[in-house]
């Protein structure tokens, strides 16, 4: 006997085995007795060509081989929300004899019937889904919502849902089923690829609690995001990754609790349309990983300003794009409340070959960041790359008109472009010194010894003693040398020092890992020894 097909077979959503696909085509194929399905299969492979069959077009598909035709009863078109979820958590009628719920039960020779057993069944597992407030039917063949309220009277304490990789084929299910949950706070409906309204329609309140929402791999476009979103009134993460946005438009009277949003895995028209969601007034966290900007820009202030743009940004995202120039990340340090930035694998990371030099000054041209690609700056790494850079760059800054004299310091408006921060630098820890003005030397020994004096302070009949190290010795091996010198065990030795940049203050050598350089200790600088 041929399978049914529902009478709405045609845009619906259906699997066969692992495959997924949408149904393009319902009906005869030429040559061949009874009905097929044409099907667009989401991995082309599992296709056969482009709906044509035979010189007739039955259907189109967007891969010349993404197409195939089935026969009605090779594909899954789901089961209701409920069906799933009884299956998943063991709940169904299957199950209804480890609760001794059958109807009849023998007693020796006698049969004695139990009347109104199916009712105790049913009250049993109403009990235990209403005990279910995280529920997950990720890849379920979920199709359909079922009988109109069946879900909110059997699944009434319901506040999280994972609908991930099933087999909804429109928002109207999400809807359907949302509706009937009442304090629905997280919702997942990724790699459901459904239609979407193209039109404002009367706003549901079946979202009226959610605070988030994962649309991942669902095809939706920005504008369809926009017109959702009017029934999202206090949403505040909103996850929108591998969903072909190339274009954003400015969210007005939507989307104005969102405190977090992933675009990521978007190839993006460019860097601009991030200027079209600026003005989110809560938007905490913006994750645009993989969407091929190449620059960043916030024009509305010059060097040294804070950009009106994205107010409340704390976290930000750029990882795995095509920014090539240092001028988008002296533009980020605009941001008036930016502390965590990931932004690994992108083109300017290759101009700087070492590691630590290329984070020092990341960390130097964006004055409030606290982490850096998910590590913590610590005050001791912030002032050394901040130190470092105002040598490194010292002789540019003489060359652009910078000079010692405040009444003459006037670096050109080029200098300012390339190192907006170096102003305020100078301000911070003083102007550099003809001397400390190495510029970027060759790394030669050489220029890589520094001249310590090395002091006991509570040992006054240790005479100090003066010594050549290079920068890139590290506090272990220093504390070995001194070791040496001063007959102690290393792993006793407590080292600090004093620097005449910072008077007063004593610097703490607290990491055995690091180098010298990166405390930013100077030739001249004394090395304080204690045990």
């Amino acid at each position: 006997m041929a399978a049914a097909v529902p009478p709405d077979a045609l845009g619906r959503r259906v699997s066969c085995g692992t495959d997924y696909g949408t149904v393009r085509y319902v009906g005869s194929v030429s040559r061949t007795a009874g009905i097929w399905l044409g099907v667009e299969w989401d991995d082309p492979q599992r296709g056969k060509h482009d709906g044509s069959y035979e010189g007739t077009q039955y259907f189109k598909c967007r891969h010349p081989k993404g197409g195939s035709f089935i026969r009605p009863n090779k594909a899954n078109f789901g089961v209701d929300f409920l069906t799933a979820v009884k299956d998943r958590y063991g709940l169904n009628d299957k199950q209804d004899d480890q609760y001794g719920t059958g109807n009849t039960l023998v007693f020796g020779t006698k049969a004695v019937e139990f009347v109104g057993m199916d009712s105790v069944a049913e009250q049993q597992r109403q009990v235990q889904l209403n005990k279910l407030v995280d529920i997950s039917v990720r890849e379920c063949a979920v199709s359909h919502a079922g009988q109109e309220e069946e879900i909110s009277r059997m699944c009434a304490n319901m506040r999280h849902i994972n609908l991930s990789k099933n087999l909804i084929s429109s928002w109207e299910t999400v809807i359907a089923i949302a509706s009937q949950v009442q304090n629905l706070e997280t919702f997942n409906v990724s790699e459901n690829k459904m239609r979407f309204p193209s039109t404002s329609t009367f706003t549901s309140s079946a979202f009226s609690n959610l605070k988030i929402l994962a649309l991942n791999q669902t095809e939706i476009t920005w504008t369809e995001v926009l017109l959702c979103a009017q029934g999202w009134p206090v949403l505040e993460e909103l996850y929108l990754s591998s969903n072909n946005i190339t274009v954003l438009e400015r969210p007005d009277n939507v989307l104005q609790t969102l405190k977090l949003l992933d675009l990521s895995d978007n190839q993006l028209l460019d860097g601009n349309q991030l200027h079209l969601i600026a003005q989110l007034p809560r938007l905490e966290q913006l994750i645009v990983r993989n969407t091929g900007i190449s620059s960043i820009h916030f024009p509305d202030t010059g060097f040294g300003g804070k950009t009106k743009m994205f107010p409340s940004l704390k976290r930000l995202a750029i990882n795995d794009n095509k920014i090539s120039q240092w001028s988008s990340i002296n533009e980020l340090d605009k941001l008036p409340s930016l502390r965590a930035l990931q932004c690994s694998n992108n083109p300017f990371m290759d101009t700087e070959k070492n590691p630590e030099t290329l984070i020092q000054l990341i960390i130097a041209k964006i004055s409030q960041l606290e982490v850096l690609n998910n590590c913590e700056i610590l005050p001791a790494e912030r002032r050394g790359a901040e130190l470092d850079y105002r040598k490194i760059f010292g002789k540019d800054w003489l060359e652009a008109g910078g000079h010692w004299n405040p009444e003459k310091n006037k670096p050109n408006e080029e200098f300012l472009a390339a190192h907006p921060r170096y102003a305020a630098l100078c301000l911070k820890y003083g102007a550099p010194e003809e001397g400390e003005l190495k510029g970027r030397q060759p790394l030669t020994l050489k220029n890589q010894l520094l001249t310590l004096t090395i002091k006991c302070p509570e040992k006054p009949e240790q005479k100090p003693v003066e010594k050549k190290l290079p920068e890139s010795m590290t506090i272990q091996k220093v504390k070995g040398l001194l070791y040496r010198l001063f007959k102690i065990p290393g792993s006793d030795l407590k080292l600090s020092y004093e620097s005449s940049k910072l008077e007063g203050k004593e610097v703490e050598l607290d990491n055995d890992l690091k180098p010298l350089q990166f405390y930013s200790i100077e030739s001249g600088d004394c090395v304080l020894v204690r045990w």
